[in-house]
C-alpha cells in the first residue's frame, strides 16, 4: 500500500482492557460481515482494495493472543500475515494488496525477524519477548530518550506486517530512522500546529511513511475535525468518527467520489514530488488556476421543513469551495419564499480556485430561518475536477448522508484553465 494514496479512514477501533466478542460482533457488522463469520469477503463489496484495522491496544499480552486468534480465524487467508515476496522492503501499492486484511498494531521486531520465526512457536519464551523495548525500527533511539517497554505478544505481533504503529517525534527523527513500513498517528492539535508551521517538511514526511490523524481526546461527543486541511499536505489516514454526520463527514465522503467511492484516491502530483515546492499555506507560482463558473438554474422537489409538511420552504443554496486557504470560499443564491417544490434562482457564481486538484465544492440547501437560524435541508459535496461542463444534475442527500432522491438542483457548469 504505497503511500502516494489518500485512505478513507474510520476511526472504530478494539478498545477496553479486554476482548469483548460483542464488542468485536459490532465491529463486524460494521463491516458488513456477519456474526456467524461465514462471509468475509462481503466487506469488499464496495471495493476491492484492502482494509486497514487499527487496533487501539489496551489488552494484557494473553488477551492479544485470543485477540489474535479471533483475526485468523474471522479473516482467515484474507489477513495479511506475511510480507509480499515482491515488495521486502517498500510498500506495495493497493493494486497489490487487493482483497486483504492488514492490522495495524504496535509490531516486536522486522519483517525478516517475523518471517523467519514462522513455522516456530509463536507462545515460545512469550514472557521474556513481550517485555522486549521496542524502538523505532529496531534501532538505537533518537539520541538519548528514554526507551518505553511495550508488551507485545508475539502472536499479534506477527500479524503486523505493514502497517507497524510507531511513535512519532520529529520530522528530522523519522528521516534518519524510521522504517518503510512504520506509521506514524498524530493528533489533531499537534497536526495542525506542525502544518502551519512545518508544512513542507509535512509534505515530504507523508511522501514516505502512511499518516494518520485522528481526533484530539476532548472530542468526548465524537465531533469532528475538518478533514481538509490535513489532506492539503498529503495525510493518507485522516481518522474520522464515521457515526456523527456532518460537514466533516460530507466532505470525506464527497472527496472519496473521485474513485468511485473505492476507499483509495492517487494523491495529486505535487504531493509525490520529492522536489515539490507546493506549500498549501502559499499560492503556488507553478499553479494552473481554474475559473469555474456555476449558474444554479432551479430546484426539483427539494425537501420539505421540518417545521411544515408542506413545500412552503423558504429555500436558498449555499455554494462553498474547500480546498487550501486562499480556495477557500462562499457564496449563496437569494431567498425564494414558500417554494420548496420547484424554486428557480437563475443565478451565476464565479470561483477561481487556484488548486484545483485538492478542492471539494459543497451546494447546501436551507430554508431561511430568522429567529432559530437556517434550516439544513439537503447537500451534494464533490471535487472541482469532477463536476463536467455542460447542464447538470445535483442530486441531494440527508445530513444522515441518505439519498433523498427525486431532490436535486438543475445547474450549468463551465470552467477554463
Amino acid at each position: 500500500m504505497e503511500n502516494k494514496w489518500f485512505l478513507s479512514m474510520i476511526r472504530d477501533e478494539f478498545k477496553g482492557g479486554k476482548i469483548n466478542l460483542e464488542k468485536t460482533h459490532r465491529l463486524l457488522e460494521k463491516l458488513d460481515i456477519p456474526c456467524n463469520y461465514t462471509h468475509v469477503k462481503s466487506i469488499f463489496k464496495a471495493s476491492d482494495y484492502p482494509v486497514v484495522l487499527s487496533l487501539e491496544n489496551h489488552c494484557s499480552p494473553s488477551q492479544q493472543e485470543v485477540m489474535a486468534d479471533i483475526l485468523q480465524s474471522v479473516f482467515g487467508d484474507t489477513l495479511l500475515s506475511d510480507m509480499l515476496d515482491d515488495f521486502p522492503d517498500k510498500l506495495p501499492s493497493p493494486e497489490a494488496l487487493k482483497f486483504k486484511v492488514l492490522v495495524r498494531n504496535k509490531k516486536i521486531g522486522s519483517l525478516r525477524e517475523t518471517r523467519e520465526r514462522k513455522g516456530s512457536d509463536k507462545h515460545e519464551d512469550d514472557s521474556e519477548k513481550e517485555s522486549e523495548t521496542i524502538s523505532a525500527a529496531g534501532l538505537p533511539l533518537f539520541k538519548r530518550r528514554r526507551t518505553t517497554k511495550v508488551k507485545v505478544a508475539m502472536a499479534l505481533s506477527d500479524l503486523v506486517i505493514y502497517t507497524k504503529a510507531e511513535k512519532f517525534r520529529s520530522f528530522q527523527h523519522s528521516r534518519l530512522y524510521q522504517q518503510f513500513n512504520e506509521t506514524n498517528s498524530i493528533g489533531e492539535t499537534e497536526a495542525r500546529k506542525l502544518s502551519k508551521l512545518k508544512a513542507h517538511e509535512f509534505i515530504l514526511h507523508t511522501m514516505k511513511f502512511i499518516t494518520r490523524i485522528y481526533p484530539k481526546a476532548t472530542r468526548a461527543d465524537s465531533s469532528n475535525f475538518n478533514p481538509q486541511e490535513f489532506w492539503n499536505i498529503g495525510c493518507q489516514m485522516v481518522a474520522l468518527n464515521f457515526q456523527t454526520p456532518g460537514l466533516p463527514m460530507d466532505l470525506q465522503n464527497g472527496k472519496f467520489l473521485d474513485n468511485g467511492s473505492s476507499g483509495y484516491i492517487l494523491k495529486p502530483q505535487f504531493l509525490r514530488d520529492s522536489k515539490t515546492p507546493f506549500s498549501p499555506n502559499k499560492t503556488p507560482r507553478y499553479s494552473n488556476p481554474v475559473t469555474l463558473t456555476i449558474r444554479l438554474i432551479s430546484g426539483i422537489q427539494l425537501p420539505p421543513s421540518n417545521h411544515s409538511s408542506s413545500n412552503k420552504a423558504d429555500t436558498l443554496v449555499i455554494l462553498e469551495t474547500f480546498g487550501v486557504p486562499n480556495d477557500q470560499m462562499k457564496q449563496q443564491t437569494r431567498v425564494i419564499k414558500k417554494n420548496a417544490f420547484s424554486p428557480k434562482w437563475n443565478e451565476t457564481f464565479t470561483f477561481i480556485i487556484h488548486v484545483p486538484e485538492l478542492a471539494l465544492m459543497r451546494f447546501v440547501v436551507e430554508n431561511q430561518g430568522l429567529i432559530a437560524g437556517n434550516e439544513f435541508l439537503g447537500q451534494y459535496t464533490l471535487p472541482v475536477l469532477c463536476m463536467n461542463k455542460g447542464y447538470r444534475r445535483v442530486p441531494l442527500f440527508s445530513k444522515m448522508g441518505e439519498s433523498l432522491e427525486p431532490a436535486a438542483l438543475f445547474i450549468y457548469v463551465w470552467y477554463i484553465r
